[in-house]
């Protein structure tokens, strides 16, 4: 099942990953992303420990090629299993396991790691990674589902349509924006609904929350004016 995108900005260092698939709640197994950390994936035939314990390991300070290859080691389904990594230095890992289900495979580029199976044919990544790389300019969050959007008309999964998530983080350990569309004919115009009803207040209210680092903003009426200036 699915395709995956991770990204990291130059300009922002903010980290994002979208993924897109038929497949039911695919934001609840698949895609993880730490402020300052990491991006990763874990699909085809899933397995979630691979994203909790590689966050874990990529927190410590472990290179994605060296998680990676410790994670697979001693996964005993390793060939049926893709995964890849994105950190926030922009070094990538990726593996697609010889069991995987065609198409199947990966691209990368500076700063961008995509991954998919059960696709329609190369051309999903392949249109994936244009999109993305043509749009410098758009926030992350609307430059990787432009992206994925791409990717959706040139085939997207060959079975069909069902679930897609978007997440991007910047300095917390928790996202700054953490969509999931769990089941819907075209999951990714409902994302794209999603991120829209975000900007109305949500993605303005965010930016006041405690983080690991700092106490968060509390005084309500601090929060209420700038909320206000922004979305008027």
């Amino acid at each position: 099942m699915t395709w995956s995108l991770l990204a990291r900005d130059d300009r922002t260092g903010e980290l994002g990953v979208a993924v897109a698939t038929r497949f039911f709640a695919v934001g609840a197994l698949c895609p993880r992303v730490e402020g300052g950390v990491a991006a990763l994936a874990t699909q085809a035939l899933v397995n979630p420990m691979l994203g909790l314990r590689g966050m874990e390991r990529l927190r410590a300070g472990a290179a994605p090629q060296e998680v990676l290859a410790a994670l697979l080691a001693e996964d005993a389904g390793r060939e049926s299993r893709q995964f890849h990594i994105l950190d926030a230095r922009g070094r990538i890992a990726q593996h697609t396991g010889r069991d995987c289900v065609g198409w199947c495979g990966a691209l990368a580029a500076p700063g961008l790691s995509l991954a998919g199976n059960m696709l329609a044919g190369p051309a999903v990544l392949e249109a994936t990674r244009a999109a993305f790389l043509v749009a410098p300019d758009l926030p992350m969050a609307e430059r990787l589902l432009h992206a994925m959007e791409a990717g959706q008309a040139a085939g997207g999964d060959a079975r069909g349509r069902q679930a897609a998530a978007l997440m991007v983080a910047s300095r917390d350990p928790y996202p700054d924006l953490d969509l999931r569309v769990d089941d819907h004919a075209d999951p990714l115009a409902e994302l794209r609904r999603l991120l829209g009803v975000a900007r109305e207040r949500f993605v303005h209210f965010r930016r006041f929350l405690p983080g690991a680092d700092h106490p968060g903003v509390f005084d309500r009426a601090v929060i209420n004016a700038a909320i206000a200036e922004a979305t008027r």
